[in-house]
């Protein structure tokens, strides 16, 4: 696996002078139960990283619910965490990978190699007896060089020239239900981009929770091209990301996040809207 690594080997690692283990448990709706939890509780030497307050800027009229933040900012936070270009960044949740997977890849659209994510989530972490702490860490500060992959995302003036273009594929990360217009809970509008193709990411874990392995993941994109464009979106570009990183562990090259997204498709009035199944 090339993105994700085993608790028995994390565990292996714990206090590796050059590891940096992140904290990403996040609700939505429920701000600060992620940082409560992880006061409570975390896995030895792990830093909290909150979705809405350092994963996030801050929300406009367009660039949906979770835009980045601005990236000179986030990349001297980085250095404030102890990363630096030759750090190895392993990132956590307990929301199967949701969140830690939006840190993954705002580290690689850094152009930080050495990020994963851990195959499963802290209860199950520590379910199995692995070692948990409450001690919260001091970093010694680090100096962190970004080095952009703007080939990494894709704008809404993008998305909409590329619809219905051949070699461009759509991918809706949502649950079925607001893919297809059903139900939607969180954005004011319900359905999905015209085109767009629905894989919920969480198909991606096994019946225990855990990542699937590379060919549990190929099979499961099976359907795609590796020569199309794959571009990904969700509700507000968080679990997009889980869908970005299964897609490079299957083996594709030309993956795209839409970060607005759905939430940002529908803030412009003069964007389309498909119900039901394409």
């Amino acid at each position: 696996m090339k993105n994700i690594v085993t608790m028995g080997w994390l565990v292996e690692k714990l206090g590796d002078p050059d590891m940096v283990i992140v904290d990403c448990r996040f609700i939505l709706g429920q701000s600060e139960a992620g940082r409560n939890a992880y006061e409570q509780d975390h896995i030895p030497s792990a830093i909290y990283a909150h979705l809405e307050l350092d994963l996030s800027g801050p929300v406009r009229e367009h660039g949906g619910r979770h835009p980045l933040p601005d990236m000179g900012p986030f990349s001297q936070w980085l250095g404030q965490l102890g990363i630096d270009k030759d750090t190895t960044v392993v990132a956590y949740d307990d929301q199967g990978g949701a969140m830690a997977s939006r840190f993954w890849w705002m580290l690689r659209f850094l152009g930080h190699e050495h990020v994963y994510i851990l195959e499963t989530g802290f209860a199950k972490w520590k379910a199995a007896g692995y070692p948990v702490s409450v001690e919260v860490t001091e970093p010694t500060a680090k100096r962190f060089s970004p080095s952009v992959k703007t080939q990494m995302l894709i704008s809404i003036h993008d998305v909409r020239s590329k619809l219905g273009q051949p070699g461009i594929v759509l991918l809706d990360s949502r649950e079925q239900p607001r893919y297809l217009g059903i139900e939607e809970p969180i954005d004011r509008a319900a359905g999905h981009i015209p085109g767009a193709i629905n894989s919920f990411w969480k198909d991606s874990l096994n019946e225990n929770g855990l990542w699937k392995n590379e060919a549990e993941l190929a099979s499961r994109f099976e359907h795609l091209n590796k020569e199309d464009e794959i571009i990904v979106y969700c509700g507000s570009g968080v679990t997009a990301c889980p869908n970005v990183l299964a897609l490079q562990e299957a083996g594709f090259p030309n993956v795209k996040l839409y970060l607005g997204s759905w939430s940002d498709w529908i803030s412009y009035k003069e964007n389309k809207i498909n119900i039901g199944r394409e």
